[in-house]
This record gives C-alpha cells, sequence and structure tokens, in this order.
C-alpha cells in the first residue's frame, strides 16, 4: 500500500490566502494529509520518504475542484432537453424519466457521473438528489462514492406540494426516509461522505415542511442545500404567493445561515444580497447551466465584493450535458466580463478560488480542504499544460482557466489515495461503467415512453 506521495517538477497552484503559486515546486503527501510543501527540488528526506513519485512537469498541481451542485441521475438524461425553459424541460424531459428510476438505475448514473467529475479535475460533488420514487436511492448513490473513491455531501432532496406527485412528499416522510440514511453514511469512509437535505424550490416546499427539515437537519450538523432564484418567473411566484423575495422567505423562517446553500441565485436584489452576505450563507454559481436554460447572469461581483463565498458547480447533465468544472471556471469568467461590459470583472485566481476554497465552504470543509498547505487534506489534480491548447504558459491560473479541460487532467488523488493515474483510473473499469449505464438509460426510457437513439 502506498503510504506516501511526492508530487514534484509542476508548479503548484496553492489556492492559499496568498494566491502563491510555487514554480517548479513540490508536494507530499502522507497518508491522506498534504504534510509539506516547497520550491524548487524537492529536499532528500522527502524524496526519500515517499513510497510514490508523480512527476508533474510541465503541468500544473491543483487543488481538487468541489462541483458544488449538481444531480448525478441526469447522467442518463444528458442531451434530451436541449432548447427549453426550466419549467418546460421538467415537464417533458425530467418527470417523466426520473419517475422511472431505481436503485440500480441511480448507482449507474452516479457511478458514472462521479467518474466524469473526476477526469475534469473535481474530487468532491453535491449532489442535489431529489428522485425517490423508488426505494434505496440514496443508499445506492453513497455506495457509488464508497466505490469510486470520490468526497461526496448526499444532499437529499424533496418536495411536499406544487411538484410531479410522484416525486412529492410529506416532511414527516422525509424525516422518516432519512434519518437511517443519515446513521449509515453521514460521516462514513473516513468522513468522506456526508449527508443533508435539499428542500427541491420555494415553490416547491411548504413553510412548515421547511422548518421541520431543517431543524432535523441542523440536529446532526448537516447542511440545506437549495435552489434560490434561478429564474425571473419563480421569485414571481414566490411574489404571488407569500409577498416575499426568496431570501427574505428564508429568513423569515429562521432558515438562512452559515449552514444553507444557495443553488443559482440569480434573481437576486441588493437587500437579498446584503442579507445572505450578514447570514454567512453559501452561493453556488451554475454559469453555464443558467447559460443553457436561459435563466440570466448571477451577480457573481457584487457577490464577491460583499464577502459572499461563493462556489462553482456544472448543476446537472440534464442542464448542462456536461459535469466539466473547467468549463465552468471559464464560464464564469466570460458571463461576468460580457454582463458587465468589464474585461477586468474577475481575475482567474478568484474563480479559482470558488472552485476549491468556496467548494470547500460548500462541504463543511473549510479548515482541510480547497487549498494545498500542509495539514490538509489531499485531494489533488495534476493538469498537462504543455500541450498545444495552453503552451507557452505564461501565467498558470490563466492557463488552467483558460486554456485546460478535461482532456489534459493525468493525475487525481481524493484522500492520498491515486485514483487516476496517467490518465487511467487505477481500480474501475471505465469501459463497463460506460455500457452499463447506457444500457440501463435504454431501459429506463423505454419504461418512460420516451424515444430516444442511443450510440
Amino acid at each position: 500500500m502506498i503510504a506516501s506521495t511526492l508530487i514534484r517538477g509542476g508548479a503548484v497552484v496553492t489556492v492559499d490566502d496568498e494566491g502563491q503559486v510555487l514554480d517548479p515546486g513540490w508536494v507530499l503527501v502522507d497518508n491522506d494529509l498534504i504534510t509539506d510543501t516547497g520550491t524548487g527540488e524537492p529536499p532528500v528526506r522527502a524524496r526519500r520518504s515517499a513510497d510514490l513519485v508523480l512527476d508533474a512537469t510541465g503541468g500544473a498541481v491543483m487543488p481538487g475542484m468541489v462541483n458544488g451542485h449538481t444531480h448525478l441521475f441526469q447522467t442518463l438524461f444528458r442531451g434530451l432537453a436541449d432548447d427549453k425553459p426550466l419549467l418546460e424541460w421538467l415537464r417533458d424531459c425530467i418527470w417523466p424519466g426520473a419517475t422511472e428510476l431505481d436503485a440500480e438505475a441511480a448507482h449507474a448514473a452516479a457511478t458514472l457521473g462521479m467518474i466524469e467529475n473526476l477526469r475534469g479535475g473535481a474530487t468532491s460533488i453535491v449532489d442535489h438528489q431529489y428522485i425517490h420514487g423508488a426505494p434505496a436511492i440514496d443508499d445506492a448513490v453513497c455506495r457509488a462514492a464508497a466505490e469510486v473513491g470520490v468526497r461526496l455531501v448526499l444532499a437529499s432532496g424533496w418536495a411536499d406540494r406544487n411538484y410531479h406527485p410522484p416525486l412529492t412528499e410529506s416532511a414527516n416522510t422525509v424525516i422518516d426516509r432519512i434519518r437511517p440514511v443519515q446513521a449509515a453514511w453521514h460521516g462514513a469512509m473516513d468522513g468522506r461522505i456526508s449527508v443533508g437535505l435539499a428542500p427541491l424550490i420555494p415553490w416547491g416546499c411548504s413553510d412548515e415542511a421547511m422548518e421541520s427539515t431543517v431543524s432535523e437537519c441542523r440536529s446532526w450538523g448537516g447542511s440545506t442545500h437549495l435552489h434560490c432564484a434561478e429564474t425571473a418567473i419563480e421569485v414571481e411566484m414566490n411574489l404571488e404567493e407569500r409577498g416575499q423575495r426568496h431570501v427574505p422567505w428564508l429568513k423569515s423562517l429562521g432558515v438562512l445561515g452559515p449552514d444553507v446553500q444557495l443553488a443559482h441565485s440569480v434573481w437576486l436584489d441588493d437587500s437579498e444580497l446584503d442579507l445572505i452576505a450578514e447570514s454567512g450563507a453559501t452561493v453556488v454559481h451554475c454559469p453555464v447551466s443558467n447559460m443553457y436554460l436561459a435563466s440570466g447572469v448571477a451577480r457573481i461581483r457584487e457577490m464577491l465584493d460583499l464577502g459572499i463565498t461563493v462556489a462553482l458547480a456544472t448543476d446537472g447533465p440534464g442542464s448542462n450535458n456536461r459535469q466539466d468544472m473547467f468549463e465552468a471556471c471559464k464560464a464564469t469568467i466570460l458571463l461576468q466580463k460580457v454582463d458587465r461590459l468589464d474585461a477586468s470583472a474577475l481575475q482567474p485566481e478568484e474563480v479559482l478560488a470558488m472552485a476549491c476554497r468556496g467548494g470547500a465552504a460548500v462541504m463543511g470543509r473549510r479548515d482541510d480542504l480547497g487549498s494545498i498547505q500542509p495539514g490538509m487534506k489531499a485531494d489533488l489534480v495534476v493538469v498537462d499544460l504543455a500541450t498545444p491548447f495552453a503552451s507557452p504558459v505564461h501565467r498558470v491560473p490563466s492557463a488552467l482557466v483558460y486554456c485546460a479541460t478535461p482532456r489534459d487532467v493525468v493525475h487525481v488523488m481524493v484522500d492520498g489515495k491515486t485514483l487516476i493515474g496517467d490518465r487511467v483510473f487505477t481500480s474501475l473499469d471505465e469501459k463497463a461503467i460506460v455500457a452499463r449505464a447506457t444500457e440501463i438509460a435504454r431501459q429506463v426510457f423505454r419504461r418512460a415512453g420516451i424515444p430516444v437513439r442511443m450510440f
């Protein structure tokens, strides 16, 4: 068993408070922790202590990114909802197919989606898993994470009203369903897996259910994760029914706080941004999905200026088609530039901090994830930059944000274990996993009566 790994020769993008880049640099890992870093050639003691040496020459070593909001079951749905706005996309694609998902399908979709995330440099995932039409789906997703080796927050989703009836459940049902999942998986795999609750959308959740489920989640220290102000029409729906926009509504219920994550957060006014900043809640930005569904542009520059913690995410493959965090990074920075007509609206270093440290906040791991420093968890990605697409490299953070793609990911490590080495999964049969998910997707859509053609 490899207990100690030395990564040497590449530019180490630390994403620390100073934004240091050690170029060239080295990182020493012992078991699941980063124990030392430095510039230049690693010292003799580091070379002698390492069971494995990875050469990152011509590349960059960065913290594993966090995909702060996705729906892994949608791995089976990619490409089926092109050119549809959110509510039409739900009605015509997601609801009919999701109703036919069982635990086997959820496991296949999650496994494939986790592999996709790892290949895209994301070592941690928040899965907003709101499909519970069959037993043991949450358990199947957690089991997939245990097998693949990713870091996972299972954000178990629910709606108790105004939603597709087969996917609607009462607050009591939600609480009864989550308790055995929480007991089995919260803190499992040496803390690699955790469990929270995820109200789906404000218009699908009653006040009473919001209050009771958040209270339940807080009883074990879990986080609450929900879609917030994703589209203008949803904000109008809340104003018409409740007389409040989304964020004031959450505050009035006693829900808003540092353990709350607000996915999308596109249609927020100034007062809502102030409330989020005061509460310590986190915003999870999904730029590609917001463009794909024509939902709008989130006010990321203003959020950062107010001190709001912002994480990045792909959203589910059903409303993006890819779970590619490099793409999310590039889209984040370009979308702010063009929306504000300001070429300097965001810097690559800020975007990497959102993808890594902002994501660590979403995972509830600010103190040991998201940067390359001694004492932090060894969740690391080595990216090849000696390619025609990135070279010559004048500034490494810029190359990572603007040039890198999943094809450039060479090594991926989670908890000190190398999951991808030299672009190959070390303990998984990737082709078999792809084939299984494709066949199960055929079965799901056949049962749902959705005509699809798969290659």
